[in-house]
């Protein structure tokens, strides 16, 4: 990826600008310790309390902590000024997505790839991409948002509106579906993942943005972002490292499987974008509120995808291994996705309704 791909990625610094190219050397470096330090990573497996996975904790909340101290609660007041971009980020996040996952992982897993995975492992993967699919992205929803110039106040207002809704309705979605596949749902970590991965965070992040608005107001807020966001890019690569490297001996020794996962997750992604994107081009919606909301309705949490996979089915099932084959296709094809709205802005016109 080069500068000029993303020319809406003026704002961001170079490190942002290459992420795509950091989370591949993570992946390759993942893979290389996964499998020539194979027992340091099962010791770290095995760091765990109530089936969370101790260093997996620690990285998503440095991921997800300086998110949350960005979601503004007055915030939600202005939804009333500019309804359409939300109404079709959640109707696609909640309506739509975890749905159209759960097909596609059943019509792939238990049909069309039958008889290529044995019945318990696509049991296992029909629980993973169902995770992801009803994970609506959360953290790097900002980074999608800022590549396309997109509204950052509304793209705020969507992403607060997403977690109030994740933290009540994740969980009863996540059981229907597994439920509908067969699988038996473990009520006690399903919450427990819920409330350490999303209600936690957001109310440690709602208690720092009162603190430091308290003080200095949104100033204090922002030069605080900036100065733990480091901290969240990095939490992002050390995860990846973790995932990989948990899963490094499976993915080189079975290609075909990872490759087999990745096809219903690259049909939703890139599907799903098409649907959001179109209904906010047919509806009028402004570029830079309709980009976001389409990339915000396409990405998935999938720290708290990974985590929910690893606490519900263990670090070596294969309901984790989707969940980290999700990793694997996220940010190239999230950042493909940049790049085709950046090009394709001309086709909402500054002068339509507003949202």
């Amino acid at each position: 990826m080069t500068d000029t791909s993303f020319p809406a990625a003026a704002g961001l610094g170079t490190f942002e600008r290459w992420l795509s190219v950091w989370v591949a050397l993570a992946i390759a470096t993942g893979l290389l310790l996964g499998n020539l330090l194979p027992d340091l990573f099962a010791a770290l497996a095995s760091l765990e309390i109530a089936s969370v996975n101790l260093p997996v904790a620690v990285l998503i909340w440095a991921m997800v902590y300086p998110m949350m101290v960005s979601v503004d609660f007055g915030s939600l007041r202005k939804v009333g000024e500019k309804p359409k971009g939300l109404v079709v980020t959640l109707i696609v996040n909640w309506l739509i997505k975890p749905f159209t996952m759960a097909a596609l992982g059943v019509l792939f897993f238990e049909y069309i790839f039958a008889g290529l995975i044995p019945p318990d492992d696509a049991q296992a993967h029909i629980a993973g991409v169902i995770l992801l699919g009803a994970a609506p992205c959360t953290a790097m929803v900002f980074v999608w948002s800022n590549l396309t110039c997109g509204d950052p106040n509304y793209t705020l207002v969507q992403v607060s509106a997403n977690n109030i809704i994740m933290v009540f309705a994740f969980a009863p979605i996540v059981a229907i579906l597994l439920g509908v596949t067969n699988i038996v749902v473990p009520w006690d970590t399903l919450l427990l993942s819920v409330g350490l991965y999303v209600m936690l965070p957001l109310v440690a992040g709602y208690i720092t943005r009162r603190a430091l608005v308290g003080r200095k107001g949104e100033t204090a807020v922002d030069a605080f972002k900036a100065r733990v966001q480091p901290f969240s890019i990095m939490g992002l690569l050390f995860t990846v490292v973790l995932l990989f490297g948990f899963q490094g001996e499976v993915i080189l020794d079975r290609p075909l499987v990872i490759a087999m996962i990745a096809v219903p997750l690259l049909i939703q992604t890139y599907g799903i974008f098409l649907l959001a994107y179109g209904a906010a081009r047919a509806w009028r919606i402004p570029f830079d509120v309709a980009a976001p909301c389409a990339l915000i309705g396409t990405s998935n949490f999938f720290e708290l995808a990974v985590a929910m996979a690893i606490g519900l089915f263990g670090l070596g099932s294969g309901a984790a291994l989707a969940t980290v084959v999700g990793v694997l296709v996220e940010v190239p094809v999230m950042l493909s996705l940049v790049a085709f709205a950046n090009r394709t802005r001309h086709w909402f016109s500054s002068d339509r309704e507003t949202s």
